[in-house]
């Protein structure tokens, strides 16, 4: 018994160390070199590893530019936010016009495009209410609505609760009490909390649904939500989204 519960405190305090080091930033010079393109705006994402919450950021600065002026974009040296970023200029109309690679840090040079409606539908239902487990599908979201997707979430089952106020989301099993250091960890990179990646999805026109019979089981009352106008309805409802939209993801 003593063995047993020795393990799982030397593994809860393993795991506070994987997260902090997770969470830690690389130190990196506060003025970089000048580039070589000319540009009309600057945001410095260095220090943020999460491409959804660089490309919120570069979207709603975009939103403010005239049609072929240039956004200049500092990120830390990762691989994954060259890919992404690449990724998401191809599936949109703004033009990533040149890049450039420092020793510490990467440069995008984003030419703003003609805005286009796309026409794709996202549908994605949620299931568990979890920290981490929330990552893959909020992220995902959020990745449709920067390219321009109508986007339409439902939540169900203990999802529900992502949706009430003061929801702040845990770790699972003998990693809760760790939750907080989970959390912090996931702002400094990006990953910032779930109710306020709903927010950006909101402002980006994603659209909620909830399961009706599901809040009356997990205590979720309509005036306790963070949005008014989140539509409660079963399944009849939830087919009609899922049987218009391009693409279907279902996460349990």
């Amino acid at each position: 018994m003593k063995i047993t519960m020795f393990k799982n405190l030397l593994s809860m305090v393993v795991i506070t160390f994987i997260v902090i080091g997770c969470a830690t930033q690389k130190p990196y010079p506060e003025i970089l070199p000048m580039g070589k393109v000319k540009f009309n705006e600057s945001i410095d994402m260095r220090g943020k590893t999460i491409t959804t919450y660089i490309l919120f950021d570069a979207l709603e600065k975009l939103e403010k530019m005239k049609e072929g002026e240039i956004l200049e974009i500092n990120t830390d040296r990762f691989e994954e936010i060259e890919n992404d970023i690449e990724s998401w200029s191809r599936m949109t109309s703004h033009d990533l016009v040149q890049s450039e690679t420092g020793d510490n840090y990467q440069r995008f040079y984003i030419k703003k495009g003609q805005v286009v409606k796309n026409e794709k539908k996202f549908a994605i239902i949620i299931s568990d209410p979890g920290l981490e487990n929330l990552l893959t599908p909020l992220g995902l979201s959020l990745s449709a609505a920067i390219r321009g997707d109508d986007v339409n979430i439902i939540f169900q089952e203990p999802a529900v609760r992502v949706l009430k106020k003061g929801y702040r989301g845990k770790l699972k099993g003998i990693w809760k009490p760790f939750s907080v250091f989970a959390r912090n960890g996931m702002v400094k990179i990006g990953h910032i909390p779930p109710q306020d990646k709903l927010v950006q999805l909101k402002k980006l026109g994603a659209n909620f649904y909830l399961c009706g019979p599901s809040m009356q089981h997990f205590g979720v009352k309509k005036d306790e939500l963070i949005f008014d106008d989140v539509m409660i309805a079963e399944y009849f409802t939830f087919l009609e989204i899922m049987s218009k939209a391009d693409v279907h993801i279902f996460l349990q």
